[in-house]
Order: C-alpha cells, then sequence, then structure tokens
C-alpha cells in the first residue's frame, strides 16, 4: 500500500496574499488557499486508497499521459503519408524502378493537394477520401494518373496487412497496424486502362530502320540495340549493366510483375547485327548504356526523344509502338505468342511455366530475332515507294 505518510509540497506563501482568499495568487498562497490546496490532495488519497492511495493516482496519471504520448507519436509516424514512402523505398531496395512513379505521383497528386489527409494514422484513412484523391486526378484529364493513383495507395496498403503474417516483408509495416485496404473499395476508371493499340505496321518499321541502319555514333547504335533486341523495355535496357553484357547475349531485369517481388532478369540474345551495335555503345564502367564512361545511364526519355527524331517522317510516332510493331510483325511471320512473350518478357503464366519449366528458350529467342532482322532489312520490292 506504500508509506505510511507522504509529503507533497503546495506551493510558496505569498504574505500580499488576502487572509481568507480560497485560491493562490501568482505569487503562491495564503493560509486558507494552501489548506484548501491540502484538503483535495488529502481527499484524493482517500479515494484512491484501496489501490495505493495519491502516489499510485499520480504513477497512473503519468502512465496515461506516457501512452497518449506514444499514441500520438505512433500516428505521427505510421501515416498514409510514411506509408506511400515506406512503400517506395521498398521498392526500390528491390531493384523496382517504380517506386520513381510512386514518388511522383504521391508527391503532385497525393501528399501536396491532401496534406490533412496524408498526416492522418493510415488506418484512419477511408475509402472516399482515396476515391476524391482520384476524382480530382481524373477531372484534370489524367484518368491514367488516377488509376496509377489507386494502384500503388492499394499496393502499399496491401503490403502494411500481408505484415502480419508475411515475414518476407520488413517489420516496418506492421507499426501501421492495418487490418482493411480502403483503396480496394475504389473503382478504377476503365477507359483510362486501355493500352494503346497502334503499334507500328511493318512498312513503318522498315522507315524507321532505314532511318537508324547507318546513323553514326552511339546515338545510332543505340537505336539498332534497342530495336534489334526486339523492343525491350527503354527503362530497363538503357539501365542494362556493363557486367550483364556477355558476348552474345545481355541480362536485363524486368522490375514489372507482382507487388513486393524483385526484379526478374530478362535474358536477350545478340544477333551479329545487334552485337556489333552493343560494341559500338563501348560498354564500360557500371551502366553499358552511357554518355559518362558508364557512371550514369542513358535517360529513357533521351533513346524515346532520338528514336522519334530518327523517325520524323511518320505522323503520330511513338518508341513505345516499336515494341508492339516488333511483336505484330514477328506474329505475322508466325512466331508463337509464347515465344513472344519470352522474347520481351511479358511475363510467364501458370504454375508449370513459373516452376518446372528449366528451358531457357534463347535458341527460339535468337531464331525470332534473325527473321525480325530478315523482314527489316529485306529490300522493297519493285515499284515500291516510302
Amino acid at each position: 500500500m506504500g508509506s505510511a505518510s507522504e509529503r507533497v509540497k503546495i506551493g510558496v506563501y505569498d504574505p500580499a496574499a488576502a487572509p481568507k482568499s480560497m485560491t493562490p495568487t501568482e505569487r503562491g498562497y495564503s493560509y486558507a488557499a494552501a489548506v484548501r490546496a491540502a484538503e483535495a490532495l488529502a481527499i484524493e488519497h482517500h479515494e484512491y486508497k484501496q489501490d495505493g492511495g495519491r502516489p499510485a493516482l499520480v504513477a497512473a496519471k503519468k502512465k496515461e499521459r506516457a501512452q497518449v504520448e506514444a499514441a500520438k507519436t505512433e500516428a505521427e509516424h505510421f501515416t498514409l503519408k510514411s506509408l506511400l514512402i515506406d512503400y517506395a523505398n521498398h521498392l526500390e531496395a528491390l531493384g523496382r524502378v517504380a517506386h520513381k512513379d510512386v514518388r511522383s505521383i504521391s508527391k503532385v497528386h497525393i501528399f501536396e493537394p491532401w496534406p490533412e489527409v496524408t498526416a492522418l494514422p493510415a488506418n484512419e484513412v477511408t475509402g472516399e477520401q482515396i476515391a476524391d484523391m482520384m476524382r480530382r486526378a481524373l477531372e484534370s484529364g489524367k484518368g491514367r494518373t488516377a488509376n496509377k493513383l489507386r494502384s500503388y495507395v492499394r499496393a502499399a496498403y496491401q503490403m502494411a496487412r500481408a505484415s502480419r503474417s508475411k515475414p518476407s516483408i520488413p517489420v516496418r509495416f506492421k507499426g501501421y497496424k492495418v487490418t482493411a485496404n480502403p483503396a480496394a473499395d475504389t473503382e478504377p476508371d476503365e477507359s483510362a486502362n486501355k493500352a494503346d493499340k497502334r503499334p507500328l505496321t511493318t512498312a513503318e518499321l522498315k522507315i524507321y530502320w532505314r532511318a537508324i541502319k547507318a546513323a553514326p555514333g552511339f546515338r545510332g547504335a543505340v537505336l539498332r540495340l534497342h530495336l534489334l533486341t526486339g523492343g525491350q523495355r527503354i527503362q530497363q535496357l538503357v539501365m542494362l549493366r556493363t557486367d550483364n553484357v556477355m558476348g552474345s547475349v545481355i541480362t536485363l531485369y524486368d522490375s514489372k510483375g507482382r507487388p513486393g517481388k524483385p526484379a526478374r532478369p530478362h535474358t536477350v540474345p545478340l544477333i551479329p547485327q545487334a552485337a556489333a551495335a552493343m560494341l559500338e555503345c563501348k560498354p564500360q564502367g557500371t551502366y553499358a548504356i552511357s554518355t559518362d564512361k558508364g557512371e550514369t545511364h542513358l535517360a529513357a526519355t533521351t533513346l524515346s526523344a532520338w528514336a522519334a527524331e530518327a523517325a520524323h517522317v511518320l505522323p503520330e510516332f511513338q518508341a513505345k509502338r516499336i515494341r508492339s510493331g516488333v511483336e505484330t510483325l514477328l506474329a505475322s511471320a508466325r512466331v508463337s505468342s509464347e515465344i513472344r512473350g519470352r522474347l520481351q518478357s511479358h511475363g510467364i503464366a501458370g504454375v508449370q511455366a513459373r516452376h518446372y519449366d528449366g528451358h531457357d528458350y534463347m535458341d527460339e529467342k535468337r531464331q525470332a530475332l534473325e527473321t525480325l532482322f530478315k523482314l527489316l532489312d529485306a529490300p522493297e520490292p519493285a515499284g515500291a515507294t516510302g
């Protein structure tokens, strides 16, 4: 029960206070005010006597304040904003280039326009609030961005939710105490998710090939390497590391795929013309495709801009249409969808393909690339124009 008595300091004596004043002044207490304060302390002690008296009451209040402060600190550290930042950091640690997109969309379309919502504890944010974020982006003409915002927020919440039972997820995510995914209650704008169905035609690909076939220097070599490796994703190609250039093959890392999974190695054979282009790039240092001896890699936007300049005669040309154009051309040459998918790393579907099929398909991919080159480099029929 504690000690039999407790000495508690009430305050200082104020000789100038009115003798019968029952409340303290700014300078201290009158005798009457001190007696009243002592009575209040005695009552507290008596009412809490069975639980340990006033010392136990003081300790309980101190513990309660500490709990409130801890809850406040936790709320400040486990907000929606910090969840999205942690999610982006986790993607970066896994080598997923999507972390840049997560950071950009979060900053421009979530953090800056919605500071009060992003300061809330992540487990208090509602689906309606996330829908409002999407609506703002959608109404500004950014339907695709609205859908990506939803996708990233949903993936971040799913990671926090799964952290309770999935040990591969960093323990930091458990701190968010997420039990529900508010983004799952929202609906995407289906019209904004439609893929660009405008692959370059065979004629357009051949025009592009003729424009870059003999283009001089580093720029021409990079553009030929991109096309002759089957229109690989530009962001992945420019990040090719010199260590992953091995004679007749290169290994890229496909960061697209299941959220939370590390980038998947994707090996691409080099036909002689592509190997020559690779040598012209003079790979050295860390990155094989670089203008500063491998210290940094060429920007994906730069490669896209070079491609657009080379194809200036083609209306509405976009570098991303090269990839779909290559697949369409190979399909017309009877290259199977499986081999096309293996060549362009569309992903591997099915349990058997992912876990039991150990074949590397290098011969099939090389044959597909040889077919691509023959079709691109075939002479124009007599009398053909363009």
